[in-house]
Parts: structure tokens; sequence; C-alpha cells
């Protein structure tokens, strides 16, 4: 059968032949059993319902092995026998060439080389899924081929719920997941309902077809770790050169993948602790990582004269991060910055492996004796800030990079907080993305060219940075050093080898230059000079698209943190200006129940309807985001929104009244 027809087929109405279990690829640990004997009867008359009444009793017991066995029916039988991986968008059986945009975004977030467990579906975090089965799958897949541009395909956490009528410029697809209700939505109604086969965690790009694999939080932390060791620099009154500079971490899985790339290309020296081997192999022969250590008697006198010589180097410790931070506080190393890429969102169930058990018997404890192995996490969680806080107290700026370290260690019992309550450390968006990127418009904007052909991505990269350029010319003193360190990584982004996947690309830009840059890639497209359609997106991780009082909104400080207005309204408001597909998540980042976030995908193809869907709605993905922060009364947002109603007609954005402190203080 061709890779066509086994698309066009989607779920057949005879029995395939199984799939073998591969044991070389990183496989999901085991859930946790939640249900009982009647909800599983319930969740596997959920999984029959996809199949031909005649299959029912053949695959019965097969489903309900694997919910014993795994804690979720994947219906392994039903992977697709092709290779995954985003192909070029004519290779795809398509009616709509938008819906084979889509098809090529859902293959590259499942390539085995960007998802973290791909076979049973789950993109990055520990527990972030594009879909719940692979009867899922096979549906989308087969009315994405099918779909014409006047209708759109409404998939309710990962199960299609069919193809609508609508029009041309409707969304092809809109996408939710998790959107359960406020008072189910703890950790445990996750499990539940997602053993069940109702509800899935979309995480932030895995569930809404966005991935671009390690590469879209490269940027970001290449950022990070610039913005936080010129911090450092700066408030010691050293010089501005941080070579030699050493950043400590933990996490290569997933996104967290990202950090060692990110630290080469600040040129600091590294060090990131993974405790699955096949994680840590694996960026390592991607070139992400350039050194690997399972020993640390070896590893810190490495890390030790890599700091005296000032190396760029990236090691990589095969072992457990509490180890590898009570070792370094033991023998007094200086680390300049600090930080932890672990799931803690996803504290029980994978994310997080405590420091007194090995990889097996955590993923053995967390399924067979969930409450013993909290313990083990929570012990752990005190021991990793007890060997933080003695790094910090040696001058180390420890940050929170989003992934509920500081919320999951204080309900851990661990010493994180201050007398007053609040956290010892701040979120990097406190410190560092708010204040200097977010607040004035600057995020993760992305791109994916559809030929598939590097020379497509090299073109884009040499559109976006003569776009920049030309834009730093008139661009506020205030914002500059963001403009100049984007030209710097898109300028350096080819030789830097960040494809994985997809031939895709990030920066962070704002409203004017995302939607300049995209213009530009649509007139290039028009012409000939770029082959293909582009799609376009963002991480969720923006100006607007996510409400996370502990991560993207940490520094709203009016009360509205904890209110989720923006996300939505984003993508309300992205519907109907133009996008290809939206998607609305609970959780992301920080967890089920912690944050609602909102994203987009856009293919443009060099039309009219291209411009104008890039004009009115990239303006209002970004500027929906300054306008309610600024009424939060960021100052930096106050100033972006005033000048952009000054630069566009017809935006008018209530403005706050600043209060004077002396008036407040007389209550």
């Amino acid at each position: 059968m061709t890779f066509s027809e086994e698309i066009r087929l989607g779920i057949p109405d005879f029995l395939p032949e199984p799939m073998p279990y591969d044991p070389n690829i990183n496989h999901a640990p085991k859930r946790k059993e939640i249900l009982n004997h009647e909800e599983k009867q319930l969740a596997l008359r959920n999984a029959l319902r996809y199949f031909p009444k005649q299959l029912h009793a053949q695959l019965a017991p097969e489903f309900i092995a694997e919910l014993n066995t795994y804690g979720r029916i994947y219906m392994y039988r039903y992977r697709p026998t092709y290779d995954m991986y985003a192909r070029p968008i004519d290779e795809y059986p398509h009616r709509s060439e938008q819906a084979a945009a889509i098809m090529l975004m859902i293959q590259n977030n499942l390539n085995p080389e960007v998802a973290q467990h791909p076979h049973e579906l789950i993109v990055y975090g520990g527990n972030g899924a594009i879909f719940q089965n692979w009867a899922q799958y096979r549906l989308t897949m087969k009315y994405l081929s099918e779909m014409t541009d006047e209708q759109t395909l409404v998939m309710y956490s990962g199960h299609p719920l069919g193809l609508f009528p609508s029009h041309p410029n409707a969304p092809r697809v809109v996408v939710t997941n998790g959107m359960v209700i406020p008072n189910y939505s703890k950790p445990d109604d996750w499990e539940r309902m997602n053993a069940l086969g109702v509800s899935q965690y979309g995480q932030m790009t895995a569930g809404s077809y966005m991935y671009i694999g390690p590469q879209g939080i490269v940027h970001g932390t290449t950022i990070t770790v610039l913005n936080a060791a010129r911090k450092q620099r700066s408030e010691k009154g050293g010089p501005q050169d941080i070579r030699g500079m050493l950043f400590v971490s933990s996490g290569l899985g997933g996104m967290s993948g990202a950090q060692p790339k990110a630290g080469n290309i600040a040129g600091v020296v590294s060090v990131v602790a993974e405790i699955n081997p096949l994680a840590a192999k694996k960026r390592y022969d991607q070139g992400w990582v350039d050194e690997l250590h399972d020993n640390l008697d070896e590893l810190i006198p490495a890390i030790k004269r890599s700091v005296e010589e000032k190396r760029t180097v990236s090691m990589a410790y095969v072992g457990n991060v509490v180890d590898l931070w009570e070792r370094l506080a033991d023998e007094g190393v200086h680390v300049d910055i600090g930080s932890d890429q672990t799931s803690l969102h996803n504290p029980w169930a994978g994310g997080y492996y405590p420091a007194d058990l090995t990889l097996e018997e955590s993923k053995a404890m967390m399924a067979e004796n969930p409450d013993e192995f909290r313990k083990h996490v929570q012990a752990s969680l005190c021991r990793q800030v007890a060997a933080i806080n003695r790094l910090a107290a040696n001058g180390m700026y420890f940050f929170d990079y989003g992934n509920a370290f500081l919320l999951q260690s204080k309900r851990a019992g661990a010493d994180i907080c201050t007398e007053d309550g609040k956290f010892r450390y701040p979120s990097y968006v406190q410190d560092i993305m708010g204040p200097m990127f977010f607040d004035y418009g600057f995020g993760p904007f992305r791109w994916v060219c559809t030929s598939g052909d590097p020379a497509d991505l090299a073109k884009t990269d040499e559109i976006a940075a003569r776009v920049l350029e030309e834009i730093m010319k008139n661009s506020p003193d205030e914002i500059k050093g963001q403009m100049a360190d984007n030209i710097h990584w898109i300028v350096e982004a080819g030789r830097n080898q960040l494809v994985v996947g997809s031939q895709a690309r990030i920066l962070y830009a704002d409203a004017e230059g995302r939607a300049k840059i995209a213009l530009a890639f649509n007139e290039a497209i028009r012409k000939g000079e770029i082959t293909r359609p582009i799609v376009l997106g963002r991480d969720h991780h923006d100006v607007s698209g996510t409400d996370s009082p502990f991560r993207e909104t940490s520094n709203i400080y009016d009360g509205s943190q904890f209110c989720a207005d923006m996300a939505v309204q984003n993508v309300i408001g992205d519907s109907f200006r133009g996008a290809t597909w939206v998607s609305l998540h609970n959780g992301g980042g920080v967890g089920w129940g912690e944050v609602i976030n909102g994203g987009f995908g856009m293919v443009i193809d060099g039309s009219a309807d291209s411009d104008r869907h890039i004009t009115e709605m990239l303006f209002w993905d970004v500027n929906n985001g300054i306008a309610r922060r600024a009424w939060a009364r960021n100052e930096g947002s106050i100033h972006s929104i005033e000048r952009e109603m000054q630069r566009s007609h017809g935006l008018q954005v209530t403005m706050p009244s600043i209060v004077d402190d002396d008036i407040i203080n007389l209550i």
C-alpha cells in the first residue's frame, strides 16, 4: 500500500498486522492505575467505537491488555507502516493545500527525531500529546486528505469530531485540548479522563501541530542565558565578556534538549543533567551536546578546566541532577547561572525522577505505588533546593524556567520561600523575558517551508535579516538590543545546524517585524523566489497567547495574572482574522489546571488573501497582549501600545491612569 493510499484509507475495516514494539524508541512510562473496573469497561467501550463492529471481539482483549500494561489504550496495532516525517507538501493527498500543510505539521510533530515518545503520540514534556491514540491520527489524516476550503475540521482533545461546512476565510481546523470544567482540572482528573480516552494534555505546540523540535526553544533559551549572563556581569560590575561563565541545568528530553545548543550559541560553559540515557544519546547524536559524562569524578574536573580556559562547550551529565547540584555545592564550584527544565508540570508521571531511585525503579514505582513515589519526588526536591540555596549564597543567579520548579518545590516543603512567603528566586519571565521582551511585543515567531527544500529556508533567513535590519534603523532605543540579538541569531542560524525535522526557523519579533517579514515572504512566494507555501506560527509562550501566573504572565501585578481572558480572546480574534487553524488548551509548560494557552497556524501562498490575513491577524495576535499588559500598568507595554496607536489607524486602547503611591498609602 502506498503512502497516499494508507492516508486515504483512514481506519481500515479489516484487522491490520500488529506493529512491532521497538525497544530503541524512547517510550512513555506506564501511567498509574487510576480506573476502577467499571471505568476500565467504559475506556474499552470508548476505544472500540472507532472500529467496525466485526472487529470488536478481536480488539477488545488487545486494548484492555494495553490499558493494564501501559495505563492507556494507544492502539499500537494501528500505528502506520510508513516512516513518520514531514514530507514536501505536494506528496500529501489533498483537495485543500491548507489541509496538506496541516498534515505536514502533524507528521513533523510525530517524527522520532522530534517527538519525545513518538509511538505513544507524546511530543514533549512527558505528557504533551498530539493525539490520544492511533485511530484518532488515522481518522484525522483521512479527513484532511478529503476536506475542501469550504470545510472546517473540529478537534476535541485529539478526537476529530468531523468535517463541517464553513467558508474559505474560516479556519480549516479548530483545536481544543483539555477544556474541562474548572472543578475537574486537577492532575488526577487528567489521568482519569486521559485513561478513559476523552481528554488530553496538549502542552502548547504539541496538540496544536506547531512544534518544530528543540529549535523552537533554542532561541528563547539563548536569549534567556545571554541576558541572565549579562545581568550577572552588570550587577557585579565585571567585564561584559560572558565566555567562561558556567550555566547548570537539567533535562535533555523534549524542549529541554535545547539547553546545550543555546549555551554554545551564547558562548558559555553549560552542564545539563539527564537521567534517561536514550534522551542524552539522542541529543549527542544530533550534535546538540558536545560531551557525554556519566561519572562526576571525571565531570567536575572537566567543568573546572573549561571554565578556566573560557571554552564554549556543552556537557551532559547522564545521571540525576540532584547528585550534580550537591557535588557542585560540596566542592565549592562557582556556578554563574542555574535553572531547571525537568518536566515538573508532570512530577508524578515521568516528569521528574527522584535522586534515590534509578530510572527503572522510578518507572515501576510511579505506576505501582504512586503515593510512595510522590514522597520520593518531594524529598528529592527538598535536597535539590538545599543544594541550589548553597550555590546561590555564593553568587549563583538561579531562575525558574517556567516548568513549575518553584511551585512544586514549595508544595514539597522545600526551603524555596522567603520569610514573607514569596519565592526566593524569580521566574525568568519576571526578570528577563517579561520586562525586556513580552512587554514590548517581542515573542517567538516561527515559520516552516512546506517544500522541504533547505534553499527555501535559506532564502527566508536572508529576507528576515534584511527586514529586521531595515526596521532597526528607526527603532526606539529600548528595543534596539532585542533587534540586534535577533539579527545576529538569524544571520547565524544556518551555520548552527538548528533544523530537526521540518525546514523551520524561529526568531523573536514584535508585531511590526512579524508582519513585515511575513509580507516579504508572501511576495517572494508570489515571485517564485520561494517555491511553495510557508506555514507561519509561534510558540504559545508569547506576548498574548498564554495566561500562566507562574510563567508568561508572572510579571502581571494587578491581580489579573490568574485570569484567562487574554488567551481565549487571542484565539477568537485570530480565528476570524485569517488563521488557518487555531487551538485553545488547558495546560502547557507549568501544568494541567495551571494555565490556559492559545495558538494558531497560518498558511501563506503568495495570494492577496494571504497579504490581508498577515496584516490583520498578526497585528491582533501581538497587540491584544500588549494592550492587556499596558492595562496592568507594565511600563514597557504602555510605551509600546502608545507607539502602536500612533502608527496604526483605528486602534484605540483603554489606558490606565497611574495613581501616586502617596494616595494609596493613605489607606
